[in-house]
């Protein structure tokens, strides 16, 4: 081994100022971790740490890491590949070793990144994070490898750079009077709101960034999300105004007027600082969540439409046509700056800017499309990538979130590539994670949010997917933590509670509970609802539970107690009887078929754990086979209404008996009025009561809502309904 000492130097090619960086920056790790500071100096001094570019490495970013007891080499392709092995060096020595002798083993990496963009987002528009903050950030993402930071800098509820030539933006349009309560309570906090970043502060930021091999690419959200625009301009609207910078979450119907030549010249200015500050050859330029609503009744977006020749076809209306007519306009602009534009996969809604790199965050399908037409696409999907989705099922002592379930073995699990074929794989340049702060206040929370999911993320952007290992990438992460808690970062801990798998088993009509963690710890628990403690039953093989029961578990270490894992079981006449469903849930949101409607478990708020089949297009219908003669007199089911998220609760209840499953009798009907609040979550419970029947066969048809609401921004849309646990008593 090397050992490491206080006279250990550290070296690197003279004249090289990124070189010289990066030595600094280690050396800095070494004080961090040792308390001593070793000595940075040019040349090759012997015995120490040597920094060097290496022109056989083929990977840009690539390095090699070589240790013998004579030094420390690091050689990268780049001054970027030197940085990442420095990374590698500093996490390779422990997070505590004041006062002990470090030694490094004998050993030879060579290392190199999958993707060449390996991304993290923040917005600070919903909540401004000032730049102490930021950089913060900056220093999580070097840590993970990262080397994109988009920066989400307006929207609705704040616009958060300066402009020099519309100086009102930051003056008008960065403060909002106040902000909603919760999840579009209708209720605010009275409080007004405000923050933004002066362009000296910004490239204060780039160039920390920088030092760190990090891009920064900023986002200014077009022609949707302009509400702060809009409230200090307001005749770059389509209806004057008056407009207010946004107290409230969502999607506004207001955006910019596409068909005013003065709304797409303050695009344009806007986008002419927005190059002169930031380096980034890429710009994001949004493009998701643009309502058609008012520009279907603008005279100028109208008479836009007529002087371009946009016409609607079968899959476009001309109003899409003119969205992009406006992202195509401000590409050409910054393509004629010698800039890219990255947008969100709605850009493939109508004809798509022809060099525009896509960004799929509404699951992988827009990316795949994007790849398959020949477009760059950096892969964000939400369903596992969204950080500001919960990251554990069992919500009740979350912080509150904007709903949604992304554990961290859901993070490892992606493959940016799907099922793309060779060639469109290389279409694929990386992946994102992306944080939006409508619940996220503070920095902790942030922090809290992204680790120790950050860590899952760099190891799907820069590991070989057959080199992905979840369970060797848990025991490693448990040494990685012990950075997080010494640099005093906020992050989760739920990797480390009990992982409880409830698998039914319909041949023994029983629910078999699989508990884990992954350092073994003891795990006890019990079945009447009282917390478990060393005393209860200890958890040795599955659990099968054939009747009614309240269970609760709980892993014991010697420094405490894990969060407690409840779930009441609860056995019907229809748990674990044979179904059969005539309309299918969604292959997005089927998970575990149509037994999850009877397996005696009712699933919390949250519609994206596995507890819920999501429905579009039709009523669920499903015929429970009681397997004999029974006397039954009531139907319940629950469903989730999430009206931000386009789903809608049941308008009605049909339950219908058959001896023969032919010829059925209908026994009961309830009207359930559709939903008009837009705003609305929450589980919806219904219930139908008739007089007692003897049948075998119970049909039980759950209609959907028609339609999304007047004022919904899918206004007349379908809407999924979610349904879970169908009781018959």
């Amino acid at each position: 081994p090397f050992l490491l000492k206080p006279s250990t130097p550290i070296t690197y090619q003279e004249g090289d100022a990124e070189m010289e960086q990066t030595a600094r920056f280690l050396a800095s790790y070494i004080k961090e971790v040792t308390g001593y500071e070793p000595k940075v100096t040019t040349g090759d001094a012997g015995k120490g740490i040597h920094l060097s570019i290496a022109s056989d490495i083929q990977n840009k970013e690539g390095y090699r890491l070589l240790v013998s007891e004579n030094g420390v080499e690091i050689a990268g392709a780049s001054n970027a590949g030197i940085f990442y092995g420095v990374q590698t060096l500093r996490k390779s020595i422990p997070a505590a070793a004041d006062g002990i002798q470090v030694e490094l083993p004998a050993v030879s990496i060579n290392d190199y990144p999958r993707f060449p963009y390996r991304g993290m987002h923040l917005d600070v528009s919903r909540h401004f994070f000032p730049t102490d903050s930021v950089k913060k950030f900056i220093d999580i993402l070097a840590l993970h490898n990262m080397n994109r930071f988009h920066w989400h800098l307006t929207d609705d509820q704040g616009w958060r750079i300066e402009i020099k030539k519309y100086p009102e933006l930051t003056q008008i349009g960065s403060k909002r009077k106040e902000t909603v309560i919760g999840r579009n309570s209708g209720k605010y906090d009275g409080q007004p709101y405000d923050g933004f970043y002066t362009q000296d502060e910004i490239r204060d930021v780039i160039a920390y960034a920088k030092e760190r091999f990090i891009t920064i690419i900023p986002e200014i959200d077009l022609p949707g999300h302009q509400l702060a625009a809009l409230a200090t301009y307001p005749e770059l609207g389509c209806t004057g105004g008056p407009y207010e910078v946004w107290t409230q979450w969502g999607v506004s119907d207001d955006v910019i007027c596409a068909g005013n030549e003065k709304s797409m010249q303050f695009l344009e200015d806007v986008m002419s600082e927005i190059i002169e500050i930031f380096p980034s050859e890429y710009v994001h330029i949004g493009g998701d969540e643009a309502p058609r609503t008012r520009w279907e009744k603008c005279p100028k977006c109208q008479a836009r439409i007529k002087a371009e020749g946009l016409k609607a076809d079968k899959n476009h209306t001309a109003e899409d046509r003119l969205q992009s007519y406006c992202m195509t306009r401000i590409e050409k602009f910054l393509n004629s700056k010698g800039r890219r534009i990255i947008g969100w996969d709605e850009i493939l809604e109508g004809d798509v800017a022809p060099n525009a790199t896509v960004m799929s965050w509404r699951g992988a399908s827009g990316g795949i499309e994007a790849a398959q037409m020949g477009h760059d696409v950096i892969m964000t999907p939400n369903t596992y990538c969204y950080f500001d989705y919960y990251q554990t099922a069992d919500t009740k002592d979350e912080p509150l979130g904007i709903g949604g379930y992304v554990p961290i073995e859901k993070v490892y699990s992606l493959d940016p590539t799907f099922d793309l074929n060779e060639e469109q794989k290389k279409h694929i340049i990386g992946a994102q994670a992306n944080l939006w702060t409508e619940y996220i206040t503070t920095t902790e929370h942030v922090e809290y949010m992204v680790l120790p999911r950050m860590a899952a993320l760099a190891e799907v952007q820069w590991t070989q997917p057959e080199k992905k290992d979840f369970k060797d990438f848990t025991k490693r992460l448990a040494r990685l933590m012990k950075f997080y808690q010494r640099d005093g970062f906020n992050y989760a801990k739920h990797v480390f509670d009990l992982k409880v798998d409830f698998t039914p088993d319909v041949a023994k009509k029983a629910v078999v509970v699989t508990l884990s963690t992954i350092d073994d710890a003891p795990i006890y628990y019990t079945l009447d609802g009282t917390e478990p403690t060393t005393a209860s039953l200890k958890y040795t093989e599955p659990v099968s539970i054939t009747e009614t029961a309240d269970f609760q578990a709980v892993v014991i270490r010697p420094e405490g107690k894990s969060k407690v894992v409840n779930k009441k079981i609860s056995f019907n006449k229809a748990t674990y009887c044979p179904i059969e469903l005539t309309f299918q849930p969604s292959e997005k949101y089927k998970f575990g078929g149509a037994i999850t409607l009877v397996d005696g478990m009712k699933g919390n708020d949250s519609y994206a754990t596995g507890a819920w089949l999501g429905f579009v297009g039709g009523d669920v219908e499903a015929i429970i086979d009681l397997g004999q003669e029974t006397e039954i007199k009531r139907v319940a089911t629950n469903a989730i209404v999430d009206m931000s998220a386009w789903i809608m609760g049941s308008t009605g209840l049909v339950v219908s008996v058959s001896d023969d499953n032919k010829e059925f009798r209908e026994v009961a009907v309830k009207d359930i009025p559709a939903e008009t609040n837009i705003d609305k979550k929450g589980v919806e419970n219904y219930e139908i009561t008739f007089d007692p029947v003897k049948a075998r066969y119970v049909k039980v048809v759950i209609k959907r809502s028609p339609a999304l609401p007047k004022g919904h921004a899918g206004e007349g849309k379908a809407a999924y309904m979610f349904i879970d646990e169908i009781e018959v008593d």
